[in-house]
């Protein structure tokens, strides 16, 4: 037994590899499978409003549930991974298949939560925000069908970061990839009815969301049912143990609220710029969305530094667990640094792809030029959470997270624009935020440091 576990860490790239090569081979097709996510969705929003605005407004309600969702769904599989690449990294591989287990009974879970909620609760959240027949009839479509089919989301998920958590990022991808291919295909032929296809309308959409989810899942599972697969689901580990569970939201229950977070500032944000004019709220909301794109090379190299440094950790490796980290925070700045040239450069075409009106791109160009400023900063802070989450200490990163977007971001944004009762100097909340941010996170780096890496082995453990 002891013999076998040699031989499998020797085979895992996680654990021999250079850094640099394995963070940019393993990040690279989590970028390339979280962008064209990030593509689709602007991609869905076009689609639909050929139906009109009240289609594109129900789905815009429908939004923040879809979020949360995605947030729940990733969290937990964000713990899933931690657990599991740490389990592996020390060669506890019946704990790690215990992990996944219990990941998988979690995810079930989860997602039977939002199949009752679709049921159940679906038309008075609806009707609590429009009154408007047609809005309200697409939004109970619409949400309907991506809660109560959301099987495919749930496990799309959990079957990815099994993979992520041994370094099969490629497959990951493709599943990803296949997933939001068919979903750009099939979204216009369900919508308007192509190819002797029914014509749906905004059900349409919402079946061709979870389709396509469903066909990620598929091509995942068969991957994690396939030899590539090191970590066994078996039924026996799918029985739910305490201390399973406590490990795993230790790091997934930070990073859900990590992610829910957001859709609370976005509210918070949208609440003070709307007291000037609704093209201030536009302005942030392109802007939210290009952001969301332009960052997701930097969020696919962090899971997979998260995963490298988790596994490292575990086995007990301090030489690779910092060298993944500081390769990744370089590599992040150089990608942050790029981003903001583009930014300052180019707002005219990017607000351009909007059909922006004169007065949105005056505003566009002011919020350009001042809340990229902060980014560069922002990587610093990233990369510490990655750390924080990879060493099972996601609880930091929560609070990281509740600092910058709700204790001194939405704060700022508030008292900015009192002060100077103009929208530019709400833009200023950003960078103000981001400072302020990165030195809570190199405290609690330091901390992290001292009680957890510092006491690691220097040099890697001798394989016999």
């Amino acid at each position: 037994m002891e013999a076998n576990a040699t031989t499998q860490l020797k085979q895992n790239k996680m654990a021999i590899q250079p850094e640099g090569k394995l963070l940019f081979g393993m990040g690279l097709p989590l970028a390339v499978s979280m962008m064209i996510q990030a593509v689709y969705n602007i991609v869905d929003s076009i689609f639909v409003s050929y139906l009109g605005e009240n289609a594109l407004t129900a789905v815009s309600l429908s939004f923040p549930i879809f979020i949360l969702m995605i947030s729940v769904a990733v969290g937990t599989g964000v713990g899933i991974n931690s657990l599991i690449s740490r389990k592996l990294g020390a060669k506890r591989y019946e704990e790690a298949e215990q992990a996944a287990g219990n990941g998988l009974v979690l995810m079930a879970i989860s997602m039977l939560v939002f199949v009752l909620l679709g049921i159940f609760f679906v038309r008075p959240f609806m009707s609590a925000y429009t009154n408007n027949p047609e809005t309200l009839d697409y939004g109970i479509t619409y949400l309907t069908i991506i809660m109560t089919c959301s099987a495919g989301l749930f496990f799309q998920i959990f079957f990815e970061r099994i993979l992520q958590s041994q370094g099969l990022n490629f497959y990951a991808m493709l599943s990803q990839i296949a997933g939001a291919v068919f979903n750009i295909i099939f979204d216009p032929i369900l919508i308007f009815g192509l190819l002797g296809f029914p014509k749906l309308g905004i059900a349409g959409a919402a079946i061709a969301t979870v389709a396509g989810q469903m066909l990620s899942t598929l091509i995942s599972l068969g991957v994690v049912l396939s030899k590539k697969n090191e970590v066994r689901l078996r039924l026996k580990n799918m029985r739910l143990k305490a201390p399973i569970v406590r490990d795993i939201y230790a790091v997934g229950a930070p990073s859900i609220i990590l992610q829910a977070l957001g859709t609370v500032m976005t509210l918070a944000l949208n609440g003070i710029l709307i007291a000037y004019t609704e093209t201030a709220v536009a302005v942030f909301g392109v802007y939210f969305r290009v952001q969301s794109i332009a960052m997701m090379p930097l969020f696919g190299m962090t899971n997979a530094a998260m995963s490298i440094i988790a596994f490292n950790y575990g086995a007990q490796n301090k030489k690779r667990v910092m060298r993944t980290w500081k390769i990744a925070l370089i590599a992040g700045i150089v990608m942050m640094l790029i981003m903001v040239t583009i930014f300052l450069l180019l707002p005219d075409q990017i607000f351009g792809l909007f059909n922006a009106t004169d007065e949105m791109l005056r505003l566009g160009r002011s919020a350009l030029s001042i809340i990229p400023l902060g980014l560069v900063l922002a990587t610093v802070s990233i990369m510490c959470s990655v750390m924080f989450q990879a060493v099972g200490n996601g609880t930091y990163s929560m609070y990281l997270s509740l600092a910058r977007q709700l204790l001194i971001l939405v704060p700022a944004a508030w008292l900015l624009s009192n002060i100077f009762h103009e929208v530019t100097a709400v833009w200023w909340a950003f960078p103000i935020a981001e400072v302020f941010t990165t030195v809570i996170a190199l405290f609690m780096f330091a901390r992290i440091y001292k009680t957890r890496i510092h006491t690691l082995p220097q040099e890697p453990p001798q394989i016999a």
